[in-house]
């Protein structure tokens, strides 16, 4: 379905893209074929419908939105009348000699009933219509409407930047800022598109006064010459012929003109013309009532009309008192809602504040990373950090909320996940971080620093010294790259934390769109979708992603029904995506180079956990702890510093256990199971750990 350019009425494709090859084609037969008069006052007749109508959808609309096709109309009512005007011309200089009702029974009332005949009446009355449409309607709307097209091209990169902010903090889908963008553009359009159409308005006003000269001054002539007409005959005929024609065209290019000014000027609220004028005069009791006054006064003065003058005096007075009685009764019933004891100071809803999962704090300093919106280096790759995690890991975090925080030092940043901050760091938005390359290097002129996201050495330098820094070795990046950097590993980090019930349940969602048979038959029935947020949170906790749900899905309806421990799961769940797991840590690599942990140490730590699925706290004795991580760490920086994966290898039962141990001091430490690895694969123990000494 299409929408109609008049309102709300809708049309069927076909006959909407019929329409207006059928309006071009009718103009031209019109200028071109002689028309009959009674298709004449059809034709006018239809021509004045559709200029009230026009008036009364402007009057109606709420804003430009509401006729956005008004430009077009506004020309193709003006070509219409145009090629009406043509034809009458044609027809009052070929059959004018026959009679006023040469051209039609409407331009003859027109003539006969508007100005009582009289040809100087109507003269004067046409070109009353016509200053007034050219002079003052259609010169005042095409300022109008140029003023405005200025103020809202000036104000579309503010609006614009608005509704960046708007879709970077959450507040809305990319669907309603195209939307949003899309009718800003607009706004700028439409009223581009008025001030140009009002040319056309004042370009037709001058016709019409050419047209009714060339009417009256050929006719008399033709009268005259051609048809045998005495002077005083042929005037008379023609000239109520040319003032006919003029003012049936006139009446409606001055209604379509009106709701041109009633278009541009009005202000875009929520309420249409009718409602907004009622609005305001509703508010203006004591206005009429010093009208009303004045009125009276002057209705005293001797030699006043005074009955004209005393009656609208009491009409005005009588409103102002409707007026200020109903103000006064919403005033007091205000004061009544304001005094019950329910609503005294009692706050709601709308007062509880909304935490954004992720948010991305920015000193004073570093604003203008992302003034240029959604076109800012910085939340482009904010956007790309968020797709990649998706393909990566599997499901799709909430937007990174951007705001300024003008406490923080002016070139530190911060990240906050659900109001509490996470991690910080150092930006100069005027240099170029340059990270030190492994070895022996020539140190470089800059602010020494770390860097935030791996604490690597790094050296802040000016831009000028890029080239030098590149030939030296060093990584160079922009001020954008090192946030976004920071925020890719956070958000690896917090993955988990990051995947709340919303989030499950719009996973679940999207996930049902391929495999709707499994999702209908596991979720509710066998497990609930709390349950499986757990178990995804523990597999992210894991570092494990969760792109196969499918597997996930399988795994749990056999293991978790019955079970309220999600926590039961992660081993058959491991198992299962144990290829998957394997390969994010090593890629395509078959020869393993890790650590191991001593058998006597590790059945030790499986006495603490018994039958549970990990250990409880303060199962594991504090010593045992403490040795591990500290052997752990060593061991996990021999295989960094070789190019390996922080990789340590045990037993099934111990694994969770130790590895909850091991992401104390290294997060991104990898904790397998022997049972994970595949069989075939080739396992170099670089270190084993916790033997006994």
């Amino acid at each position: 379905m299409a929408a109609s350019p008049f309102g709300n009425l809708r049309l069927s494709a076909p006959s909407t893209t019929a329409v207006a090859p059928i309006l071009v084609m009718a103009v031209l037969g019109m200028m071109l074929l002689p028309l009959p008069p009674l298709a004449l006052d059809a034709l006018f007749t239809f021509n004045i419908g559709v200029s009230m109508l026009v008036l009364l959808l402007a009057m109606n609309m709420r804003s430009f939105k509401d006729f956005v096709a008004f430009p077009s109309v506004l020309l193709l009512t003006t070509l219409l009348r145009l090629s009406l005007n043509v034809a009458s011309t044609r027809v009052v200089l070929m059959d004018g000699h026959t009679g006023t009702d040469a051209a039609g029974h409407v331009i003859e009332a027109f003539a006969e009933v508007l100005i009582g005949g009289n040809f100087a009446v109507g003269l004067v009355v046409f070109v009353i219509l016509t200053v007034i449409n050219f002079v003052v309607i259609t010169k005042g709307a095409g300022r109008v409407a140029e003023v405005a097209a200025r103020f809202a091209l000036d104000a579309m990169p503010g609006k614009q930047m608005a509704i960046d902010a708007d879709l970077n903090t959450g507040a809305i889908r990319e669907e309603e800022a195209r939307k949003r963008r899309s009718e800003v553009a607009q706004e700028a359009d439409f009223f581009g598109s008025m001030d140009g159409a009002s040319k056309f308005v004042r370009g037709d006003a001058i016709v019409g006064i050419l047209i009714l000269l060339i009417n009256l001054l050929a006719g008399v002539a033709v009268g005259t010459l051609q048809h045998g007409l005495g002077f005083s005959e042929a005037l008379q005929t023609y000239s109520t012929l040319a003032v006919g024609d003029g003012l049936v065209a006139q009446v409606p290019a001055l209604i379509i003109s009106t709701a041109a000014g009633i278009v541009v000027t009005r202000v875009s609220t929520d309420d249409d013309f009718s409602a907004q004028l009622g609005q305001q005069l509703a508010s203006g009791g004591g206005s009429f009532y010093m009208v009303g006054a004045i009125l009276a006064l002057l209705g005293l003065i001797p030699g006043m009309p005074h009955l004209a003058f005393l009656t609208f005096a009491g009409l005005f007075g009588g409103v102002g008192w409707a007026i200020t009685r109903r103000q006064t009764r919403t005033t007091q019933a205000a004061k009544l809602a304001a005094t019950q004891p329910a609503r005294s100071g009692e706050v709601n809803w709308a007062d509880v504040p909304l935490i954004e999962p992720l948010c991305l704090e920015l000193p004073y300093r570093l604003i203008s990373l992302v003034d240029a919106g959604d076109d800012s280096d910085l939340i482009k790759r904010i956007r790309a950090i968020r797709k990649k995690f998706v393909g990566e890991v599997g499901f799709l975090i909430p937007s990174v909320h951007i705001r300024d925080n003008l406490q923080l030092p002016p070139e530190v940043y911060r990240f906050m996940l659900y109001g509490a901050e996470i991690a910080r760091g150092q930006v100069l938005p005027d240099r170029l971080l340059a990270i030190d390359p492994p070895g022996d290097h020539t140190a470089i002129e800059g602010v020494s620093v770390r860097d935030p996201s791996y604490g690597m050495p790094a050296t802040w330098i000016t831009r000028d010294r890029r080239s030098a820094a590149l030939a030296a070795g060093y990584t160079v990046v922009e001020p954008p790259v090192v946030i976004t950097t920071h925020l890719d590993q956070l958000i690896a980090q917090y993955a988990h934390e990051l995947l709340g019930r919303q989030e499950t349940h719009e996973l679940i969602e999207h996930f049902k769109t391929r495999f709707p048979k499994l999702v209908e038959e596991t979720i509710p029935k066998l497990v609930q979708p709390a349950q499986l947020q757990s178990v995804l949170r523990l597999l992210l906790e894991e570092g494990v992603t969760v792109r196969d749900l499918r597997t996930i899905l399988e795994v749990c309806a056999d293991r978790l029904v019955g079970s309220s421990k999600p926590v039961d799961v992660v081993a058959p769940l491991r198992m299962a995506l144990r290829r998957q797991i394997v390969q994010d840590v090593f890629g395509e690599v078959t020869a393993y180079r890790v650590a191991g942990l001593h058998p006597d140490f590790e059945r030790l730590i499986e006495q603490a956990i018994g039958n549970e699925a990990v250990a409880p706290d303060g199962a594991v004795e504090p010593n045992l702890a403490r040795r591990f991580i500290e052997e752990s760490a060593a061991a996990f920086d021999e295989l960094e510093a070789l190019g390996q994966a922080p990789v340590l290898v045990c037993g099934q039962h111990a694994r969770l256990t130790l590895a909850r141990l091991a992401h104390r001091v290294r997060p991104q430490a990898v904790v397998l199971a022997m049972s994970e690895l595949p069989s075939s694969a080739s396992i170099d123990f670089q270190r084993v750990i916790c033997q006994r000494q």
